[in-house]
Formats: C-alpha cells, sequence, structure tokens
C-alpha cells in the first residue's frame, strides 16, 4: 500500500486555520531577466504584511517559468525558499506554509515535486494544464503519482486563463487522494465552485480537506458564506477558510485585515454587517479592472504588476512574454478603481516599510 507524505502537524493545522496565501508575482528587470532584489523584496513585503503562505511557481508567477527554455522555475522557487527561512530566522514567525505551482506531464510534474520537496515546499498546487482532453482516469492516474512525492494542493482554473472544466465526478474521486490536504477553488463560477465543496462534503473529509478560494470575482462572498449539504440524512456544513489569490498578491496588508475581521465574524456567529458585502463588491469591481476581466484576463498578470509598480514594489510590467502588456482602457480602469477605493489599498504601510524589503 502506498504511504502518502504529509506535511508536518503545524502546517497542516495553520492550513485548515485559514491564512492569506498571496500567489506570487514574478519581478523581471526590463531585459527580462530574474530581478533578485525585487523577487526577493516582494516576499519579505508578503511576510511583513502577514501573509501566512506562499504559492510560487503558479499562474500569477507565469506559467511560462515551467519552461525547461526559460530555466526560471528553480532559481524562483529557491530563491523564494531562502528567503522566507531568512526572514524566519529574523522574525521568529512560523510556520509559513509553502506552496509549489507544479505543471506539465506526470513526468514533469513528479520532477518540480521531487524539487519542491528538496527545497522544503510543504504541498504542491497541481495544475492539469497537460491534461484538458483527458479522461477522469488519466487525470487521476496522474494525481497520484504527483500525491506521492508531495502533499497535493488541488487546483480548480479557470478556462480563461488554461484551466478546465472538471466535473462533480472528478472531484468526488480527487478528494479520495489520502494526502490531498487543501483545494483552491478558482472556476469563478458559483456552480462548479459547489461542486468542488460538495465533493469534499459528500466523501466525510471537511475536516481535512481546507478550502481556499481562488475566486478573485467573489472573495467576500466565498469568505462569508456556510455550505450546507445533507450527506447520509444529516447535515453537513463547510466553509471556505480562507484563499489564494492573486488579488492578494497586492494590497495583501488589508487582505490580512480583511481575513481577520471575517474571521472574528463567522466565529461570534453574528450576522453579516452589510458594510462587509458592500466592501466585497468594491474589491471585486477593483479587481475586474486590475484583471482585465472586460478583455478576458488577457492583462490579469500585468494589472498586478501595474499596482506593484506604483508602490515602489516592482520596476516595471514586464513579463517573460515580451507581448504581454496592458489591454487598451485598462490603465484608465486601474487609475478609476484606485481613485474610488482609497481604502483598500496598503499604500502607506509599503511607504514606511519599502527600504527594509529592498535595497
Amino acid at each position: 500500500m502506498t504511504k502518502y507524505p504529509m506535511p508536518p502537524k503545524e502546517v497542516l493545522e495553520t492550513l485548515r486555520k485559514g491564512i492569506v496565501i498571496p500567489a506570487h508575482p514574478l519581478a523581471l528587470t526590463k531585459d527580462r531577466r530574474l530581478d533578485e532584489e525585487r523577487q526577493g523584496g516582494l516576499t519579505r513585503y508578503y511576510l511583513s504584511a502577514g501573509a501566512g503562505g506562499l504559492a510560487v511557481g503558479v499562474h500569477t508567477t507565469q506559467f511560462e517559468i515551467h519552461n525547461p527554455k526559460v530555466g526560471l522555475y528553480r532559481p524562483v522557487l529557491k530563491l523564494a525558499a531562502e528567503t522566507v527561512e531568512e526572514y524566519k530566522s529574523h522574525a521568529l514567525r512560523k510556520p509559513i506554509v509553502m506552496i509549489a505551482g507544479i505543471c506539465g506531464s506526470t513526468r514533469q510534474a513528479i520532477s518540480e515535486a521531487e524539487f519542491a520537496v528538496e527545497q522544503g515546499y510543504h504541498a504542491g498546487l497541481l495544475s492539469l494544464d497537460a491534461f484538458k482532453d483527458a479522461t477522469i482516469d488519466k487525470i487521476i492516474s496522474h494525481c497520484r503519482a504527483v500525491a506521492e512525492v508531495i502533499p497535493i494542493f488541488g487546483f480548480y482554473l479557470q478556462p480563461a486563463v488554461g484551466g478546465r472544466l472538471l466535473s462533480y465526478e472528478f472531484w468526488r474521486r480527487f478528494v479520495e487522494i489520502e494526502n490531498v490536504v487543501a483545494i483552491k477553488i478558482a472556476p469563478f463560477n458559483r456552480y462548479y465552485t459547489i461542486d468542488v465543496i460538495r465533493a469534499v462534503a459528500e466523501a466525510g473529509r471537511t475536516d481535512e480537506i481546507a478550502l481556499y478560494t481562488g475566486n478573485d470575482d467573489n472573495i467576500v462572498n466565498d469568505l462569508i458564506t456556510t455550505f450546507s449539504f445533507n450527506v447520509n440524512n444529516e447535515t453537513v456544513k463547510v466553509r471556505i477558510v480562507s484563499g489564494l489569490l492573486g488579488q492578494w498578491a497586492f494590497w495583501t496588508r488589508k487582505a490580512v485585515e480583511l481575513l481577520e475581521r471575517i474571521h472574528a465574524i463567522m466565529e461570534s456567529n453574528e450576522p453579516i454587517p452589510r458594510d462587509l458585502l458592500t466592501l466585497g463588491a468594491q474589491i471585486t469591481d477593483a479587481n475586474g479592472a486590475i484583471f482585465d476581466a472586460k478583455h478576458n484576463f488577457r492583462g490579469c498578470i500585468p494589472g498586478i504588476h501595474e499596482i506593484l509598480r506604483r508602490q515602489g514594489l516592482l520596476r516595471g510590467r514586464w513579463c517573460i512574454n515580451p507581448n504581454l502588456d496592458l489591454s487598451e482602457g485598462q490603465m484608465e480602469e486601474i487609475d478609476r478603481v484606485y481613485k474610488a477605493y482609497p481604502h483598500l489599498n496598503d499604500d502607506e504601510f509599503i511607504a514606511e516599510h519599502l527600504d527594509e524589503w529592498i535595497g
């Protein structure tokens, strides 16, 4: 019988409690080489802002880094792991939950998983981009092969940015893998979101698998909702405990404050304040501009970079793909939401500490 690896107990407890996990961007120089100074600075920003984990090598880091010809996957994961260890040695704050993005064929995914484990990552966010036309049997076989190397953080990625539709039947089988420790639910679709949550509930694993929203268009509603299902004539209630989000790759200090507030409200069993729903709509509006929803999310990563550039964390918006930049009218939309919702940004926090993180 296969023995699947599991993260340390304190990491599991932290993950299940719910922590802010930013999807870590990629800092590049103007000639599109890794900007190690700014890359490390971003990591220090997230940790100083109160993030409890980091996801590196994921969509926001740009999937192109997984291409061996680009050659950035290993350096980027290694730098993040080293920066976190350095931070912990000074701040004595742990655990920091480290999530590695894992892509490609089974052979590539296993190789990436092995490297991530060597670097101290606790789980792999498993992208199924290489299995867009595969059967459920083939995908589950792939997931189990990777799970033999690293604990799995499931990933439902919306098709607009490289994902595929995954049925309830898939998720019901997926959650039977012993070391699935969490799932990022990011289909940007309410029906598909419920499919994942129901699968976890009906498998009896609500206490074992931590659910994280990746629905950047619906963050607050996901976090304040108690989902309820009838399982074997018993009511099973499930919550999404936090998020692993590109939206939390910027304005991270405010994301930490938001999650703390939501956790306090949900634990108190008090009614949801109306202003929290208003705040949720404002975050969605800001996300629509920064993620370029109008152009099917084409400018998502440059939009994130633009916010970080304005704050001084990045030198520019450069992406691995030289043709990728803000869409037409996106800059004006970003200007609009920045002006409309100043309470969403953490510019003052960054200005106070930028010299500590970079330089």
